[in-house]
């Protein structure tokens, strides 16, 4: 994982020296391991290094391609070996991701983004057509924002510089904000106006002030899976489930994961021993961490954590996290109201994760996210029988609607309802849509904002590709949102990777029978059979976790006095999102233990110190080569915030 910035003067201007180095003061806590720099006729790019393979040791970007152009990369390339077969010979003696990239860019060109699998983004500088490319992997898990202006074009992986350098104010975009407030905002949509994210499974051709954005993978649609018994989907899930975990364990410094006690994580971690005995020393044991709550009863996963702990014959990092109140989670450090996402925990369950990364030296986390998306982890008969009833086989689709509702304990009619409801438009359903939107939004807002506050209400349509792959593919949109707003972590840095989100497996299982993944009393029906052998029985039994919380937050009173004082004083901007009475009930519920959607209050104080932030940045703008270095911008926090902080 590294990270990238460039700037591209149109008309030919050298960078000045001074915005140079605040680049790379920007840069350089993202990228500890080295820099290195390409420049000429008014083009400027850096890469700073973070290592994380094996390889990337002696990676060298920006490479000059024997055609002149320039690539710089970000990335982890997952299917090396399949694209050195496809090349034919020997890139170098080093085997280097990069080398690997360039050689396919000089003989494919834009052609060979969809032949790259793994987590990255890149950058592409023709000089000869003065031609610059920025594209990214089909999920978007690496982040690149551009800009584009009458006399220049810049882009990178960091909104930060973007926004601090622009020489111009940026307003924040209210489509973002509809979003994040509510759920997750489109991942091609930015926190600011006149700053642009590269889509996923997409690049974006910028020429002579003028961009155009091109999709270059999607997942087939006719291909089919089919086989005669079940143990053939087991025996295939095993192994590209294992193929996409192994691929994730390729380190050069020791591997740590996620492990809650559920069947996502605790997989993952059951497959990397399974993969560890297969390949000693190729790949060592991997440790694991966990977060608890023992004053929560609901939180109890330590007798599952336990189990895998207990099968592995290894102990992990276990990290109570109930001592943590809600202020703990509120506060960010000030370099990071840049971007609303990045607020960054300052919490003792935070604190010490950090601290265990820094001391073991770990740079890689292996995290669940994504398998209860796309293995049936919430079950939905819908796209099944959608499915049967689209392909006309009526017999099958009354006897699996009569098992359905036996298995759910509803009536047939009601499981009629939500197949119809799944074919409608979301205004269709007002009342189904409003659970999704916090109670302290004002009308105005969401009036004009309807369309991206419904968003999580997708539907299906009944031309087109099968109604199991639409779900899929609405599922995995939603995770491409929330990777999208998932900060680049530093103090230190870290590259978190996503077993389930592996592309192979992915089409793998977009292409089974829907059946094979979810049956009725058989929730994760493939992976549950797949692993019967790998995962302890606890886990294979348990029942899906309940993420509730009954009780009150754990909030001492004066803390909740600075609270509601805080809900009384937002900030000019915010008001215009958020019904500050609203709100002050909201946490007036939340002190007393009733139901309230925690994550949206947290974003609603995170929305406030940004837009706190964006107002005191436009009120000192001063052009960009006059600067002060960024060392000393940010030691000068604006006192607003600060006293704000110091309240939170």
């Amino acid at each position: 994982m590294s990270v990238q910035f460039g700037r591209w003067n149109i008309q030919g201007s050298p960078v000045d020296p001074r915005y140079w180095e605040n680049v790379n003061a920007l840069l350089r806590p993202f990228g500890p391991d080295g820099c290195s720099s390409y420049e000429v006729q008014g083009m400027a790019i850096t890469c700073h290094a973070f290592h994380t393979t094996p390889e990337s040791r002696v990676e060298r970007a920006p490479s000059v391609l024997p055609s002149g152009s320039v690539l710089t990369w970000d990335g982890r390339l997952d299917n090396r070996e399949e694209l050195l077969s496809f090349l034919g010979t020997p890139v170098s003696d080093s085997g280097t991701d990069v080398s690997i990239v360039s050689a396919l860019y000089e003989r494919c060109g834009t052609k060979c983004f969809g032949k790259l699998v793994g987590d990255w983004a890149l950058s592409v500088w023709d000089p000869s057509e003065r031609v610059l490319l920025l594209a990214k992997d089909f999920l978007g898990i690496r982040h690149l924002y551009y800009s584009v202006s009458n006399d220049a074009v810049a882009w990178s992986t960091l909104l930060e510089p973007l926004v601090r350098l622009s020489g111009r104010d940026l307003e924040p975009n209210e489509e973002f904000i509809a979003g994040w407030l509510c759920h997750f905002p489109d991942a091609s949509v930015s926190p600011y106006l006149g700053i642009q994210v590269v889509p996923p499974a997409s690049y974006v051709r910028i020429r002579h002030r003028h961009e155009s954005v091109h999709r270059y993978w999607n997942f087939d649609p006719d291909r089919r899976i089919r086989y005669q018994e079940d143990a053939s989907y087991e025996e295939h899930f095993r192994s590209v489930f294992g193929q996409a975990v192994r691929r994730r364990l390729r380190s050069a410094s020791p591997v740590l994961a996620e492990l809650s006690g559920g069947m996502d994580s605790s997989s993952i971690v059951c497959m990397t021993d399974n993969i560890a005995r297969q390949d000693r020393p190729a790949f060592p044991c991997v440790d694991t961490i966990s977060y608890f709550i023992d004053s929560d009863a609901n939180w109890n996963e330590r007798p599952y954590v336990s189990a895998v702990e207990h099968k592995r014959n290894r102990a992990g990092v276990h990290i109570d996290i109930g001592h943590d109140t809600m202020t703990d989670l509120w506060r960010s450090s000030e370099a990071e109201v840049f971007d609303p996402n990045a607020w960054r925990s300052s919490s003792s369950g935070a604190t010490e994760f950090r601290k265990h990364l820094s001391n073991r030296g770990v740079r890689v986390l292996l995290s669940g996210i994504g398998g209860d998306e796309v293995l049936a982890g919430i079950p939905n008969p819908t796209p099944e029988l959608a499915e049967l009833l689209r392909n006309v086989s009526l017999g099958r689709f009354a006897r699996q609607l009569l098992v359905w509702a036996t298995a759910k304990k509803r009536p047939v009619y009601f499981l009629l309802a939500d197949l119809v409801r799944a074919y409608l438009p979301p205004h269709s359903w007002p009342a189904r849509d409003t659970r999704y939107l916090p109670t302290w939004l004002r009308q105005e807002f969401v009036a004009r904002h309807r369309k991206t506050l419904h968003a999580p209400r997708t539907r299906l349509e009944w031309f087109g590709t099968r109604p199991s792959l639409q779900d899929n593919l609405h599922s995995l949109d939603a995770l491409r949102n929330q990777l999208a707003c998932f900060p680049l972590p530093f103090e230190p840095p870290y590259e978190k990777r996503y077993p389930y989100l592996d592309r192979d497996l992915l089409e793998f299982l977009f292409a089974l029978p829907p059946e094979q993944l979810l049956r009725p009393n058989e929730r994760r029906s493939l992976m549950g059979r797949a692993l019967r052998q790998i995962l302890p029985d606890e886990i294979l039994t348990r029942r899906r976790k309940a993420f509730v919380t009954r009780h009150p937050l754990p909030q001492r009173p004066a803390q909740w006095t600075d609270l509601h004082e805080f809900a009384h004083n937002l900030h000019p901007a915010t008001r215009q999102v958020i019904d500050s009475t609203a709100f002050d009930e909201a946490l007036t519920n939340a002190e007393h233990g009733r139901e309230v959607p925690l994550i949206p209050l947290l974003r609603t104080a995170a929305l406030d110190l940004w837009l706190r932030s964006v107002s005191e940045r436009t009120a000192e703008k001063e052009n960009v080569p006059d600067q002060k270095p960024i060392g000393q911008m940010r030691s000068e926090a604006p006192a607003t915030i600060s006293q704000l902080r110091t309240t939170l």
